[in-house]
């Protein structure tokens, strides 16, 4: 694996795209730009790595677009420490986004095949975070409570059992709609019993399976 001058330049021009997007956290764009993302590409599709695209990973699942990933973070507003579920684990380009930002990553993922893949592939980049194979969309309880959690799945509703896995203060960024399009929410937990909702702009996502989400 090598991150050469040519690699680090296509991703200082991606980081500049993101950025003219509309991204304005410093800390997600440097993230951005340090992380070597053609690590997850095979040799022949090297172009399409620091495309502001996402790509095909197998098991019918991709590796997300980088402003949709910029954008989730930047939503979520990460503390360093701050204990984070996310749920799909997918490539891991998003949990090594937030293990760059500073935070504990506890991540789940669904499909066992990925799951096994890439638990072995984000230590050979460095990043270890915690990794889960199960049904994401009940959380992952025996962890919790979360400072925030972050769904990299297009849920038919918001699970009840995520926002019950969140601190007080937390957030829960979560994109909800229908197979075609869906719109990413961030919901706050101001006390145990109240909560409050904010909705941005609309994207497109794999389906979030498991007991929670599409069937």
């Amino acid at each position: 694996m090598v991150d050469s001058y040519r690699h680090k330049g296509m991703r200082r021009q991606l980081v500049k795209l993101v950025e003219s997007k509309g991204i304005k956290d410093q800390r997600v764009l440097a993230a951005i730009g340090r992380i070597p993302r053609h690590f997850f590409f095979e040799n022949a599709f090297l172009e399409h790595a620091y495309e502001d695209k996402a790509f095909p990973i197998g098991a019918g699942q991709t590796i997300s677009q980088p402003y949709t990933v910029a954008f989730q973070s930047e939503l979520l507003n990460i503390k360093p420490g701050d204990k984070v579920l996310e749920i799909g684990t997918g490539s891991g380009y998003q949990a090594i986004v937030l293990l760059e930002l500073g935070a504990d990553v506890f991540t789940i993922e669904y499909q066992k095949e990925l799951y096994l893949r890439t638990k072995s592939f984000l230590p050979k980049m460095g990043y270890s975070p915690n990794f889960f194979y199960g049904d994401g969309s009940k959380g992952l309880e025996r962890f919790a409570p979360y400072d925030k959690i972050i769904v990299t799945a297009g849920a038919p509703t918001v699970p009840d059992s995520l926002i019950d896995q969140l601190k007080v203060g937390g957030s829960l960024v979560i994109p909800v709609g229908n197979a075609k399009t869906q719109q990413m929410l961030r919901i706050n937990k101001v006390t145990e019993k109240k909560i409050s909702s904010e909705s941005f702009h609309d994207f497109k996502f794999v389906p979030l399976l498991g007991d929670k989400g599409w069937k």
